[in-house]
C-alpha cells in the first residue's frame, strides 16, 4: 500500500526536529563539559600553589628552629643552675623541631602554634645570655677588684712613708664600717603548694632571703629592710601593702619590708611579696635597702 506523501514530508520534519534538538543538548552539554573542565583546573592550580606556599612556609619554620637550636647549642656558661636549665631549653627545642617535621603543612593551626613556641623560645634565650653576660662581667669584676686589693696590701707592706695615709683613711673606713651590710642575698618563686618554681604561669609569691652581717660598728637597734622587686620590663611589683622609705634624700617606692631586731651579731631573714596578679617570664630583679645604704641584688629567671 503506498504511503501518503504529505504523511511522509510530516514525518521527515518531525525526524529532523529531534535531530536538531538532540544535536542542541549534545553542543549544550560538551559547553558544561567545557566549563567544568575549566574551573576544576582552576581549583587544582590554586590548590596546588597554597599547598606549594605552606610547604614553604613549613620549610622556613624548620629552618629558623634548627637555627636557634645551633644558638643554644653554642651558649655555655660556668654555673650549674644556668647549664640545667639551657638542658631544658635544648630538649624543648628540639622536641618541637621533632614534632614540626611530623606535622602536614596544611595543618596551618599547629604551625601557628610552632611559630609561637619558636617566639617564646628566642626570649628565653635572650633571657640566658643577658643572665650570663651579667654573671661575667660580675665575675671579672670582683676577680679586679681582688688583684687591686692584693696589690694595695703589698704596696703598704711596702711602703712604710704611706702609714700616715692608711691612717687617714682608716678614719674614713670605721665611719663606713658602721653601715649594716648584708649577704646572701636570694630571690625564690613559690606556687600554690608553697614548692619552688621557675614556671611564670605557677607563681603565687616571691620570696627574698638575706643575712645581715655581723656588725660591732654598727647602731643597735631595730632594722627595717626593704625589698624592691622589678619585672623583666623594670617595672616595680607592689600590692596593698607597698612602702616608702628615703634613701640620701630620696624617697623610693617599696615592694615590701620587714623590721628585724639588730644587736651587731648576723641575722637571717626572709621577706615575702604576695597579691601579685600575675607573673611574664623573664628575669626578675630585686634591690634590698635600709635607709642608709644598698644591702644588694639578685636575679630570678622565670620561663
Amino acid at each position: 500500500m503506498e504511503q501518503d506523501p504529505i504523511q511522509l514530508r510530516r514525518e521527515a520534519e518531525a525526524q529532523a526536529a529531534k535531530t536538531k534538538t538532540l544535536r542542541g543538548i549534545m553542543i549544550g552539554l560538551a559547553a558544561v563539559a567545557v566549563a567544568l573542565a575549566g574551573v576544576l583546573a582552576y581549583v587544582w592550580a590554586q590548590k596546588s600553589s597554597l599547598v606549594n606556599d605552606l610547604e614553604a612556609e613549613k620549610q622556613d619554620l624548620t629552618e629558623q628552629m634548627v637555627a636557634l637550636q645551633k644558638d643554644y647549642e653554642s651558649l655555655s656558661s660556668d654555673y650549674d643552675s644556668i647549664n640545667s636549665q639551657l638542658d631544658t631549653s635544648r630538649a624543648e627545642v628540639a622536641a618541637l623541631i621533632e614534632r614540626i617535621q611530623k606535622t602536614e603543612a596544611t595543618n596551618r593551626s599547629k604551625i601557628r602554634q610552632y611559630e609561637k613556641e619558636l617566639g617564646t623560645l628566642r626570649s628565653i634565650m635572650r633571657g640566658y645570655i643577658t643572665q650570663i653576660d651579667s654573671l661575667n662581667t660580675l665575675n671579672h669584676k670582683l676577680t679586679a677588684d681582688a688583684a687591686e686589693a692584693r696589690r694595695e696590701a703589698a704596696e703598704s707592706k711596702r711602703a712604710n712613708e704611706e702609714l700616715t695615709q692608711q691612717v687617714a683613711s682608716l678614719t674614713g673606713q670605721v665611719a663606713a664600717g658602721s653601715v649594716i651590710k648584708a649577704r646572701g642575698l636570694r630571690l625564690e618563686a613559690f606556687n600554690g603548694s608553697d614548692k619552688k618554681t621557675d614556671r611564670s604561669s605557677r607563681v603565687v609569691r616571691l620570696l627574698t632571703t638575706l643575712s645581715l652581717v655581723e656588725n660591732e660598728l654598727a647602731p643597735k637597734g631595730p632594722v627595717r629592710v626593704y625589698i624592691r622587686v622589678k619585672d623583666p620590663e623594670g617595672v616595680i611589683l607592689t600590692n596593698a601593702n607597698r612602702s616608702e622609705f628615703a634613701l640620701n634624700g630620696e624617697t623610693m617606692i617599696a615592694s615590701a619590708s620587714r623590721e628585724v631586731d639588730y644587736e651587731g651579731n648576723e641575722v637571717e631573714m626572709s621577706i615575702y611579696l604576695n597579691d601579685i596578679p600575675s607573673y611574664v617570664k623573664g628575669i626578675y630583679t630585686v634591690e634590698a635597702y635600709t635607709e642608709q645604704a644598698l644591702l644588694g641584688t639578685a636575679e630570678l629567671m622565670l620561663r
